[in-house]
């Protein structure tokens, strides 16, 4: 990447699970009011699992489905030993679904994909054979986009923004149709709505990161569940993406950084308040430039303290739990 700094993400915690037998690939899936769509996209999977040398198990996260995709999904997981089944007690939305997918996922492959049918089951082949050229993640890019002009418009200047700002270029960030090694998920939690920003979680843990051309589907049934106003959001998650890739072991740099400005500018302005009065006949009392010093110098000694407090959080954080402020590259995944 050209502008983030190699910074890391906090490790993922401990597995709730461990896998009692060795899986090669997990397919993860987020669920929320999919009814329609649960039993075609499972019979479309299987097919494309059923043809791969691969032991594999299916986890669908059910995301407080109202209408009645936990009862569908108890039922495919009954008849399949495969298919395992999680449930929240309430909607938490996409990302938190994925989070538990990646937490509880046994297999060393993972490939999260949407419940809507938009994905397609059988791209999941290519994605394994980019994994096996020895990139750690593969992101895809749904192309044709099979959704209306305005969604389209709005993902593609997302997309647009996080790559400037980010250095990675990718046409595709919103796309949940992705591949990764389970050891480069280990290195980030997913928080808010971040999941659209994995790529760049990924590298920042050292991924070696490829794009792959998927095909899209319009969807046959229901509507989406995310709506255009998450596309609004992106700005401010990206900001703070960017303040963790920068700046997570070195708050004080932002923090003392602008305070330091705020404060010099605040000592200049004084400086010509005092020229204007002896030189100027400028009375200071009537001088708007006098309360502007003023203001500027105290905001500038505050964002120095917040930057000190920073410091010592950043501090407790990793000391507190053991982390690392750095990552060691894993080759051996086998």
């Amino acid at each position: 990447m050209k502008k983030l700094a190699g910074e890391p993400i906090a490790p993922a915690a401990p597995r709730l699970h461990s896998a009692p037998t060795p899986v090669e690939l997990s397919i993860l899936i987020p669920v929320f009011n999919e009814a329609e769509n649960l039993r075609p996209l499972y019979k479309s999977l299987v097919h494309t699992l059923n043809q791969l040398d691969k032991s594999c198990e299916i986890l669908m996260v059910d995301d407080g489905s109202t209408d009645g995709s936990l009862q569908i999904l108890k039922e495919l997981a009954s008849s399949d030993t495969r298919v395992r089944v999680i449930e929240f007690v309430r909607n938490f939305g996409q990302t938190a679904a994925m989070a538990a997918g990646f937490e509880q996922a046994q297999g060393r492959i993972l490939i999260p994909l949407d419940a809507d049918l938009q994905n397609d089951p059988a791209d999941i082949p290519k994605i394994l054979s980019k994994l096996e050229e020895g990139y750690d993640m593969v992101s895809c890019w749904r192309k044709p986009r099979r959704d209306s002009f305005l969604r389209t418009l709005l993902s593609r200047a997302a997309n647009w923004l996080i790559s400037y700002f980010t250095g990675l270029k990718l046409h595709d960030y919103g796309c949940t149709l992705k591949g990764y090694h389970r050891d480069i998920t280990a290195h980030f939690r997913l928080y808010g709505e971040m999941h659209r920003f994995i790529p760049v979680y990924a590298v920042l843990a050292g991924a070696r990161v490829t794009e792959l051309t998927v095909s899209h589907r319009p969807r046959a049934h229901g509507k989406s569940k995310y709506g255009l106003a998450r596309t609004l959001k992106v700005p401010l998650d990206l900001i703070t993406v960017i303040f963790l890739a920068r700046y997570s072991t070195k708050p004080m740099y932002v923090f003392g950084g602008l305070g330091m400005v705020a404060s010099l500018v605040g000592l200049l302005l004084s400086g010509i308040t005092l020229y204007q009065k002896f030189f100027e006949a400028v009375k200071a009392h009537r001088n708007p430039l006098l309360l502007l010093a003023v203001f500027l110098f105290l905001v500038g000694v505050q964002l120095f303290l917040s930057g000190l407090m920073c410091e010592l959080m950043a501090r407790t954080y990793h000391e507190s739990q053991n982390k690392a402020t750095y990552i060691l590259r894993r080759r051996n995944r086998h």
